[in-house]
């Protein structure tokens, strides 16, 4: 459980999870990964990345929940996060259905 225990600051936060959630429809486009690219740095990104491809399903919405909450996140800033998550899903131009299904299922989780 400890392992599900995070220290990040809000940019490692977000990264993460704009990488899991870009990962909803199983692949990273090219315009998903720019998109992320344009919010974070490359080190940040590579970082993050790295521990996303180690972490199962829900390793990764625990360490998200947990870092939600020690981040202290607000309403509006968790309204602001979940609008930049779509504009992420909208960045190669399809919202699909398995991206649609993590978005309500976030919200269900963390809001």
């Amino acid at each position: 459980m400890k392992d599900l225990e995070t220290n990040w600051s809000r940019q490692e936060l977000q990264t993460y999870l704009f990488i899991y959630s870009i990962n909803a429809d199983y692949k990273e486009s090219k315009e998903e990964l720019e998109a992320i690219s344009l919010k974070t740095n490359e080190k940040v990104y590579k970082r993050m990345h790295a521990e996303f491809e180690k972490d199962n399903d829900y390793a990764s919405i625990q360490k998200i929940k947990n870092s939600l909450n020690n981040l202290n996140y607000s309403k509006e800033e968790l309204d602001k996060l979940f609008e930049e998550i779509k504009e992420l899903f909208l960045s190669d131009g399809n919202y699909e259905i398995l991206e649609r299904n993590l978005m309500t299922g976030l919200k269900r989780v963390l809001k």
